[in-house]
């Protein structure tokens, strides 16, 4: 089958959406199918091997300047591809703030209206490669972001357009009037050009229905699935436990990206609580991930809190991980723990902390409760509550058995529903319904 995956790249971050679409395009190759992976606005960055094409559309800066300026928008065909090149938008993803999409509610409602938006000649670009060197029978677009390009893809190539969902509410409720109310009108109305909806757990099918107003039919629930064959020595391995010179102290983890919404603030809240309260707990505290310009003021001031508080000396910034710097980092841990402060739609790093066998905790709100359900393999605590999050930790720091029961039911459920192979076997039953759909009126109808 001919697939034309089409993946926004997050501006020099390493997020979960990345991972996921590079991983399913990974596994769906590895079948045997025949799909390009095409990034879009920013080349994708991957723990893993990277498997985009080398050609990149509806680059970052070059959408942004024909938002803001129309000469761009008649310039040449040579000076576009000179702002599109990848070393270039990597060069100016490294010194850029963190995202801030009170900033950016003009030029996503633009792109939202397609061919309407003073991007068009951009998504020119894209739809007649598609049509005349692709040739895909099906597209895929990575986020409900880019549903102004479902339209046009459809017309040009004539091929059904399924669209994964992928946390982009977070992005969208933050957008300020009137661009919110624009956006999400424009989801609405571009949402009825999508053969169907791709979930990776049934919260998030439930909750995006409803956010763009389709029947909760259209979307599909494929779950995660995680690359467990181990590449090289840096494969997922609960058997081999590395905690270090340190090796009495319980270690609790965090992984995800460095700000606010991810919560870090609150187990570091949570930390302080067990130190004061229950001093004879040995413990400390080791997190990791991606941490954008904008966001290094909310480490400092946690580094400094820490250091002047009942945690010092049991805190540690260990930086963004690769691939075999993350397995590493897992392999140190005893107990993980992800508290957002908003309702999380994937939860990839809980996934991968399972994978080790890890016992994972966990606030209930978004994805979280039925990932725990499902799987055995944790403890969920209130959400925004530190206090509750510091009794759970507590209940698993003192009982060693109950880390190991929990942990081994996550890695099992992991091994059993959580693989790559999995995932791609589901997507492409997707994509022959949605062919079959498309094809079957035509055949009633003569």
């Amino acid at each position: 089958m001919r697939i034309a995956y089409i993946a926004a790249g997050a501006g020099g971050m390493l997020c979960g959406s990345c991972l996921h679409d590079n991983r399913l395009a990974r596994a769906l190759l590895k079948r045997g199918e025949q799909l390009t992976l095409v990034p879009t606005y920013a080349p994708l960055r991957t723990d893993e091997e990277d498997v985009s094409h080398d050609r990149l559309f509806l680059g970052g800066i070059n959408v942004y300047l024909q938002q803001k300026f129309g000469v761009f928008r008649h310039t040449p065909a040579w000076f576009h591809r000179l702002l599109d090149h990848p070393a270039l938008l990597r060069w100016v993803a490294q010194g850029a703030a963190s995202v801030d999409p009170a900033k950016l509610g003009e030029l996503t409602v633009s792109m939202l209206q397609g061919e309407a938006g003073k991007q068009r000649k951009e998504l020119g670009k894209l739809t007649r490669w598609l049509a005349h060197d692709l040739r895909p029978e099906v597209v895929h677009l990575s986020n409900s972001l880019l549903l102004g390009l479902a339209r046009p893809i459809a017309q040009q190539c004539d091929v059904p357009v399924v669209c994964s969902l992928s946390g982009e509410d977070l992005f969208l409720d933050k957008l300020v009037s009137p661009y919110y109310e624009q956006a999400r009108e424009l989801l609405r109305e571009k949402a009825s050009h999508i053969e169907a909806f791709v979930a990776l757990n049934h919260y998030y099918a439930d909750h995006m229905a409803g956010y763009l107003g389709v029947d909760r039919q259209r979307v599909q629930v494929i779950p995660h699935g995680l690359d467990l064959s181990g590449l090289d020595s840096s494969g997922y391995d609960p058997k081999k436990q590395d905690h270090g010179p340190d090796s009495s102290t319980t270690t609790i983890g965090f992984l995800a990206r460095i700000c606010h919404d991810k919560g870090l603030h609150r187990l570091v809240e949570a930390g302080e609580r067990l130190a004061r309260e229950s001093p004879k707990l040995d413990f400390r505290i080791r997190a990791a991930g991606f941490l954008g310009q904008g966001d290094i003021p909310y480490l400092r001031q946690l580094e400094s809190r820490v250091a002047l508080g009942p945690l010092a000396g049991r805190f540690e910034y260990v930086g963004e991980l690769d691939r075999v710097e993350k397995i590493a980092f897992l392999r140190s841990l005893d107990i993980f723990a992800l508290p957002t402060v908003y309702p999380e739609s994937k939860g990839l790093p809980a996934l991968e902390a399972m994978a080790m066998g890890l016992p994972v905790v966990l606030p209930r709100h978004g994805s979280f409760p039925e990932l725990v359900t499902s799987t055995g393999g944790g403890l969920l605590h209130e959400p925004l509550d530190s206090g509750d999050l510091a009794g759970c930790l507590a209940k698993l720091l003192g009982d060693s058995d109950r880390r190991a029961n929990l942990g081994g039911a996550g890695r099992a459920a992991v091994v059993d529903r959580y693989q790559m192979d999995r995932m791609a076997d589901q997507t492409v039953r997707l994509y022959q319904q949605v062919l079959a759909d498309r094809v079957a009126p035509r055949v009633r109808g003569g």
